[in-house]
């Protein structure tokens, strides 16, 4: 019963924090940018406009929800939080980001290819998680799962792709150049293959739904998600797109399980709501969220960056990626945690 009790907070939770608002929120930009398109009016904005979601991302759930990793291990595996585990989750920062970091100098070209990819699989993984915490039934071979990860995951790293490539091309190109260093693959941003690409990435997500069609609730959040971040990340430019999204659709998601799996946040939750779960999380992320600032801010004075907006979000997201490799080794770590060692998550809050 207590385990029912737990899995039935878990998706409460995944459903008012990470699902509900980013639902609106991206409902909303679909429908504006749809608007502006159709009435044929031509927004005039500042140069700098498009980069405000990434920028509000440095304090509003982006960076900070990473920044609890050094207690999700052991929440996640129900196990208490030691020193000695919180020093492992900092070595493995310092291991898997110093390489990261050391092969952007080298590779900067692999080290961007890298990034897509990899954020790629974790956009994938948390959604996954996200269906899972729902108690969601129709993700039920190991097929599906792997199609359902490879297509949200997808959808903000490829779709953006399809629609503006100068723009995605540019954002690209600016990681690398901060290195000295050129793209060079004409050959992707080319209308043939943005359509190969595309048509493929088209029969995957339909084909994904189709295997897994049941019909129930779950199946049908699923099919309406995905229709709406398609359309999304089809109408919304991608700087704003992949900005919102970072901030309100993927960080939320690993916020609300970073509030199911601590006693403490689904205590406040039960007796005094989301903002008092958020505010026991933010208060935990707050010292590694600074740490994170600083750095990132000496990074920049070091290596002389300017205050053009394109540079400065190229820096951050270069940064993210550093960050994004051993956040990754985490979650993936709180994955077999939980699945090794907590009953509840294969009671009701499970779809495998």
């Amino acid at each position: 019963m207590a385990d029912r009790g737990r899995a039935a907070t878990t998706a409460a939770l995944m459903h008012a924090v990470g699902c509900r608002p980013a639902w609106l929120v991206v409902a909303l930009l679909t429908v504006g940018s749809l608007g502006v398109t159709a009435s044929g009016v031509t927004l005039d904005l500042p140069v700098w406009a498009p980069y405000l979601p990434l920028a509000a991302s440095l304090l509003l759930f982006g960076l900070p929800h990473g920044a609890v990793d050094h207690l999700a291990p052991a929440r996640a595996a129900d196990r208490p939080v030691t020193r000695r585990g919180m020093a492992a989750v900092g070595g493995g920062y310092l291991l898997l980001g110093g390489a990261y970091a050391l092969l952007w100098v080298v590779v900067p070209v692999a080290s961007a290819a890298l990034f897509v990819g990899l954020t790629w699989l974790h956009w994938g993984q948390g959604d996954l998680y996200a269906s899972d915490a729902l108690g969601d039934e129709h993700l039920d071979s190991a097929g599906v799962r792997a199609g359902t990860a490879l297509v949200r995951g997808g959808l903000p790293m490829l779709v953006p792709l399809l629609r503006y490539p100068a723009e995605y091309r540019e954002v690209v190109d600016a990681w690398v150049a901060l290195f000295g260093r050129e793209l060079h693959a004409a050959w992707l941003w080319t209308p043939e293959v943005r359509a190969g690409l595309g048509v493929a990435f088209g029969v995957l997500t339909v084909g994904t739904l189709a295997a897994s069609y049941r019909a129930d609730g779950g199946w049908r959040r699923d099919a309406a998600e995905t229709g709406l971040l398609w359309m999304y990340f089809l109408v919304v430019p991608p700087l704003v797109a992949v900005g919102v999204y970072f901030c309100v659709w993927h960080s939320l998601r690993h916020i609300g399980r970073l509030l199911a799996i601590d006693e403490g946040a689904r205590t406040a939750f039960l007796d005094r709501g989301v903002p008092a779960a958020l505010a026991r999380t933010g208060r935990e992320a707050v010292p590694l969220t600074v740490v994170s600032l600083l750095a990132l801010g000496g990074v920049g004075v070091a290596a002389g960056v300017g205050a053009e907006p394109r540079v400065l979000v190229a820096l951050y997201l270069v940064f993210i990626a550093v960050l994004t490799l051993p956040h990754v080794a985490v979650v993936t770590w709180m994955d077999v945690g939980e699945r090794a060692g907590v009953g509840w998550s294969n009671d009701g809050a499970d779809g495998s």
